[in-house]
């Protein structure tokens, strides 16, 4: 798991995707527990820095740190743009969002909890 090994330690969501669905932005503190493919909890993580950006302020380390092998922000916007215009986010929206430099989106920073023996 890539979070495990500490190649994923950002996650990106779009902010219309948490309006819609009336749900609270996450905080910094706030912790988690991710599930494996098995859907069990598999590690927690702790959010250590959310804020709500405009894409164009997503930079390559922040591309990097979501784990999914991005080379470069280039890489990670395409796959985002496709994501959040994917028939599933239009489905549970509506409509397909406009996906653009000013697109809000909800980048999260997070670490494993190393918890006292």
């Amino acid at each position: 798991m890539a979070i495990l090994s500490g190649r994923k330690t950002a996650l990106t969501g779009l902010l219309e995707i948490y309006e819609h669905a009336g749900e609270e932005l996450p905080r910094t503190g706030q912790r988690f527990s991710v599930l494996d493919s098995e859907g069990r909890p598999a590690v927690t993580i702790e959010l250590v820095d959310v804020r709500v950006v405009p894409m164009r302020e997503i930079d390559d380390d922040f591309a990097r740190a979501e784990g999914r092998g991005y080379a470069d922000v280039a890489q990670w916007r395409t796959a985002h743009e496709e994501f959040f215009r994917s028939d599933g986010v239009s489905e549970f929206l509506g409509r397909t969002p406009v996906i653009d430099d000013a697109t809000l989106v909800v980048a999260q920073r997070f670490r494993v909890p190393v918890e006292p023996d």
